[in-house]
């Protein structure tokens, strides 16, 4: 018997193993065994007719590795069919799926290695490529709707237009397509996998259709101006003639004027692209017509390169120039969003660590599916501009080259003008000079910032070692406190805008001046100033530190670097001093080990283990009352118990303000069941922040409902030992502060001893819980070594002079 006749006895019965196995582990319906040996049939039927076409005897080594894919495919092709009967299996799917990928990867290396490339075997695999992504997209479409089967359709549907079209039957090998391939296998594989939110699988197939979309369309718009014809050009325009028209004889001018303006079109977007690299300005105040009407010196730098006589020198200099534009175009965007959001530009050692809290705000503000889709577009979009900058200087540096009797006199007309208008200053706006530097003086100012970041290292490492409070006694920490419950409260978003010049600010300090007056009526006095964070819009922790230890931790490096180091912080003072230490912040959802480490806490609370039963408020997961009442409950109503000093964060007025609970009775918290309901009864943050006005009214409201709750409950349990440093952490985001609204933020010490705030009578602070705008000002890190101070032994005074 022959090797083919073999073959052919032998591979029908291989393919239907899958199908056996499967029917023996999870089992088959009808449907699937007739589908399933239907690709089996269909899939011999045409490997043997493609053996009798090459001449082949056998199938070669690297035929064998795609024949294995196929009969795996034909077993996700029957589970597909499956699954419109009963719930499919999707780990069994998913399984089969990834190791038909996973030898998508081998055959093409076995067929090298074994110098068996051959037609046949290039065509196999790619229609065995071509059915696995048409079977995952019908299995995928029964959930993410039918528009998914537009991917598996693509390739029969260019095939079927071959079929029609002569001219789409010469299509060259490339590698992009096989790359695209397997990017829509993956795609698919991992929605089906049923992994991802919805919203984020939508966008995932959403971005692998357009990219094979693209693909397709590439390779269509080459054929046609690449198709070859049955007739001579002369004998086109002889049969034109005869029938009366000339429309073969236009075709090739109207290609060639199709061609033209497609290369038009493309050249000019590479050319905005590069333009917005050079030019733009890196916060989005200053994105304006005439920020774009410059000259750019790096542009003239690399228009000069252009016209070196060499072209692989210069197609070299365009390659390395578009490498570092992708970078520059991403990190000028990075720059607005943080001068928007911290008033600040972005740090690329440090500020990465922000993307994970940022992503989370965004997930309370339009929901977690949307925030996803979101960031993957993001990293997608970043993707492609990094790919391609390099193509788009190296298109431009060609036109120039190949145009130098207009390049030479056109770069020398517009470097003089640089030079000029450099010598001269001239700006079209301030701070936006026409003989723009903007990428070059941007790359400048990243390596700037690198290096005095690794020098910032070093001096903070000296300021972290000089502590003079370090070795105090324990004996002589916060003597001026002792027997107190003492609460650091810290308002999120709390800054000077909330109680000065602003459309809001009366409603907040009218609840201050009547909280000043239900104080006073408990027994209870208050001072308040300014503190000037050290950060803006966000990065709550670097506040936190900053005033625990006493020193200036304005990034990520400086917060990372005091973690590795044993630094007196007010908790650890208080901890040393005999006081129970606690931190009780609801916003955090999983463990905190910065809570041991530096500020030497005993006992930490979250969202986890207050026994909270009630609804979340978009980021806050409970309502300020709550975390107050929960607060009392575990630590101050305890019989027997040390002083209590703990830190507390109230974050209902954390971005994005809405919606907000109401006060309820205290004696009706419970287990937060009381507060259902209420997140339905207000204004939803997508809604919201359509409206800037009504972003800012939110703000105002969250913070009036925050300082109410602890106002509230100051008066409603008065104790007399109980002392607050109420303060907020950074001013609010830049669309609620306007442009340059400061640091500064309120801090109020609140007691019922009068001894206690007898202690800061020389701070010079003002009466009452709403500073006024003329209130001392100190930076946050003074706050500590003044506090610890204050409350300290106080030195002994003078005896009086005896007079005779």
């Amino acid at each position: 018997m022959s090797k083919v006749r073999a073959g052919l006895l032998i591979r029908p019965i291989t393919s239907l193993m899958p199908l056996a196995a499967l029917a023996m582990t999870i089992g088959l319906s009808g449907p699937g065994w007739v589908t399933g040996i239907a690709c089996g049939v269909i899939m011999n039927s045409a490997l043997a007719r493609g053996l009798a076409r090459s001449g082949a005897d056998s199938l070669g080594p690297a035929d064998r590795v795609t024949f294995t894919r196929a009969t795996l495919v034909g077993g996700v092709a029957a589970l597909t069919a499956d699954a419109f009967t009963r719930p499919p299996p999707v780990a069994t799917v998913v399984a089969l799926t990834v190791v038909a990928l996973l030898l998508d990867a081998v055959d093409g290396s076995v067929a090298r290695r074994t110098h068996t490339e051959s037609t046949l075997g290039a065509r196999f695999d790619m229609e065995v490529d071509a059915f696995l992504i048409l079977v995952l997209s019908v299995f995928v479409a029964r959930s993410a709707g039918a528009w998914v089967l537009a991917i598996g359709l693509a390739r029969y549907v260019f095939v079927l237009a071959g079929w029609l079209l002569p001219w789409m039957h010469h299509s060259p090998p490339r590698y992009w397509r096989k790359v695209v391939a397997a990017i829509q296998g993956i795609v698919l594989a991992v929605v089906a996998a049923e992994v991802l939110p919805g919203r984020l699988a939508d966008a995932a197939l959403a971005v692998s259709l357009l990219l094979l979309a693209t693909s397709f369309g590439t390779e269509v718009w080459w054929l046609w101006c690449h198709r070859r014809t049955e007739t001579t050009p002369d004998e086109a325009d002889e049969n034109a003639r005869v029938r009366g028209d000339d429309t073969t004889a236009k075709a090739p001018g109207v290609r060639r004027k199709l061609h033209a303006i497609a290369a038009a079109v493309t050249t000019v977007l590479a050319f905005g692209l590069v333009w917005f690299a050079l030019v733009a300005p890196n916060q989005i105040g200053r994105l304006t017509p005439g920020s774009f009407a410059r000259i750019p010196a790096e542009g003239l730098v690399i228009v000069a390169l252009a016209l070196v006589p060499r072209p692989w020198a210069s197609r070299t200099i365009a390659v390395l120039f578009g490498v570092l534009l992708g970078p520059v175009i991403i990190l000028k965007v990075l720059d607005m969003g943080f001068f928007e959001v911290f008033d600040r530009p972005f740090d690329p050692l440090n500020d990465w660590l922000y993307f994970g809290p940022g992503v989370g705000v965004l997930e309370s503000s339009i929901g977690r599916d949307a925030a996803t889709a979101i960031v993957v577009a993001a990293a997608v979009l970043a993707l492609v501009i990094l790919v391609l900058m390099p193509f788009c200087v190296v298109r431009l540096t060609r036109l120039v080259a190949s145009h130098r009797r207009v390049s030479i006199p056109a770069v020398t007309v517009f470097s003089i003008v640089w030079i000029l208008c450099a010598v001269s200053g001239l700006e079209l706006a301030p701070g936006i000079h026409v003989a723009s530097t903007s990428a070059a003086g941007l790359a400048y100012d990243e390596v700037g910032q690198l290096r005095a970041n690794l020098h910032d290292r070093q001096i903070f490492a000296h300021e972290i070692a000089a502590d003079r409070l370090r070795d105090t006694p324990s004996d002589q920490l916060l003597t001026g406190l002792r027997g107190k419950d003492v609460m650091l409260v810290f308002v999120e978003s709390y800054g000077r805008i909330a109680v000065q010049d602003s459309s809001f600010s009366p409603g907040v300090d009218a609840v201050l001046d009547a909280g000043t007056r239900k104080l006073r009526a408990a027994g209870f006095s208050a001072r308040s100033a300014f503190l000037t964070s050290p950060t803006f819009g966000a990065g709550s922790w670097l506040a936190h530190s900053t005033l625990q230890s006493g020193l200036w931790v304005d990034r990520q490096q400086r917060y990372n670097q005091l973690l590795t180091n044993d630094r007196l912080t007010v908790t650890a003072a208080f901890a040393r001093a005999g006081w129970r230490t606690v931190f009780d912040d609801p916003a955090i959802t999983q463990d905190w080990p910065e809570g041991s480490s530096l500020y030497h806490f005993d006992t930490s609370y979250d969202a986890r283990n207050v026994g909270y039963h009630g609804p979340q408020f978009s980021y806050a997961t409970m309502p300020d009352q709550y975390t107050l009442s929960a607060f009392r409950r575990m630590e101050l109503t305890r019989t027997c118990r040390p002083p209590v000093m703990a830190e507390i964060d109230l974050v209902s007025s954390h971005h994005p303000w809405t919606p907000l609970p109401h006060l309820v009775k205290w004696s009706e918290v419970g287990d937060g069941s009381v507060f259902n309901g209420m997140p339905e009864q207000g204004e939803s943050p997508d809604v919201a922040f359509r409206n800037p006005d009504q972003v800012r009214a939110l703000y105002g409201q969250s913070i009036e409902y925050s300082l109410n709750s602890l106002i509230s409950f100051v008066q409603t349990y008065p104790d007399p030992d109980l002392v607050l440093v109420v303060l907020g952490d950074h001013q609010p985001h830049s669309y609620v502060t306007g442009d340059q609204p400061g640091h500064d933020v309120p801090i109020t010490v609140i007691a019922h001893d009068p001894a206690v705030m007898a202690r800061i009578s020389g701070w010079g602070w003002q009466v009452g819980m709403r500073p006024r705008p003329d209130a001392p000002v100190w930076p946050m890190d003074v706050f500590r070594d003044r506090f610890l101070t204050a409350y300290g032994p106080q030195p002994s005074p003078l005896p009086r002079p005896i007079h005779r």
